[in-house]
């Protein structure tokens, strides 16, 4: 994976896959050593973020480099400058690109033009360090991988369409309940069954949250009205209503199966402030996660040593 650069999860081999996660589990348990002293990458945000911005600044320091953090103000990515100069003058300075923007095509743009790796640290389509970090805690609760069965129930957003492709590259089994209008796009549906067709994994997408919820190992949900959709709020607060995770829709799950949650929450809204406080809860053990899985990437993509 060096010098790779990571805009889709679906950029990862299955092998590649379970080398992050192995070394992520192996950061977290033992520490990491210095592999990327001296090296610094530069963090373009075009949204506001809590958990990405300090898990990548703190995860570079921990591996011995340095992240600096520029907002869209201050660079004004495709407005003030076009995003192919942005990525040729930053390679000229740093070792990586992470980037968190609206458009996906933004990624690509960067890529295309960048002589460093850039990894998507969320975009509209996608958010493949999520998906790291869900996996790491999926295996830390359960034990393993496959077979596992994950209900994702609400919008098919970025986070769902990520964590599908990587359940499908996992071995795991991912059903997804959306309402009509708000599934999963057909084309991440169409690879995460083919590779879970190589790895005996499952993707199911259904309506009923019900029939999602039902015996899984997992159930998981995100926010309906994502950053950029606020226009459509109180139009999605009517159409997801039934998407609502409490108690009764969780009884449904195994005796011992796990929340998720990607965080922020809407307490009331997606999810009851009975479940996510609850003690099945992990979405806090979820959102450390994001460190040790994104440290084991950047090793992985940057370092010149073997990363653990």
């Amino acid at each position: 994976m060096r010098g790779r650069d990571l805009l889709s999860i679906s950029e990862l081999l299955p092998d590649e896959l379970e080398m992050v996660l192995q070394t992520a589990m192996s950061m977290k348990r033992d520490g990491s050593r210095p592999v990327l002293a001296g090296k610094t990458v530069a963090m373009l945000f075009e949204k506001p973020s809590l958990r990405t911005r300090v898990s990548f600044e703190v995860g570079m320091m921990q591996l011995g480099g340095s992240a600096i953090y520029l907002s869209q103000s201050e660079v004004g990515l495709g407005q003030r400058e076009p995003v192919k100069d942005v990525a040729r003058v930053l390679s000229r300075y740093v070792a990586g690109i992470v980037a968190r923007t609206y458009a996906q095509q933004t990624l690509y743009d960067l890529a295309e033009a960048a002589d460093v790796p850039v990894v998507n640290a969320l975009s509209d389509d996608e958010h493949p360090c999520q998906a790291l970090a869900d996996l790491l805690t999926v295996r830390e609760h359960r034990g393993r991988l496959k077979g596992v069965r994950i209900a994702f129930i609400g919008d098919g957003n970025n986070v769902a369409a990520s964590l599908a492709v990587a359940c499908g590259l996992a071995g795991a089994e991912f059903v997804i309940a959306s309402p009509d209008g708000y599934a999963l796009p057909q084309p991440i549906v169409d690879i995460a069954r083919s590779w879970a067709r190589k790895t005996s994994g499952a993707i199911e997408t259904v309506i009923e949250p019900e029939d999602a919820a039902r015996d899984a190992d997992v159930v998981y949900t995100d926010v309906w009205t994502s950053m950029g959709q606020e226009a459509s709020h109180r139009e999605r607060l009517e159409i997801f209503r039934a998407y609502h995770v409490d108690q009764d829709l969780m009884a449904l799950a195994k005796p011992d199966a796990i929340f998720m949650h990607d965080l922020p929450a809407h307490r009331g809204e997606e999810v009851s402030e009975d479940v996510i406080e609850g003690p099945r809860s992990v979405v806090f053990d979820q959102a450390e996660n994001r460190l040790h899985a994104q440290k084991a990437l950047l090793a992985a993509i940057l370092a010149s040593e073997a990363p653990a």
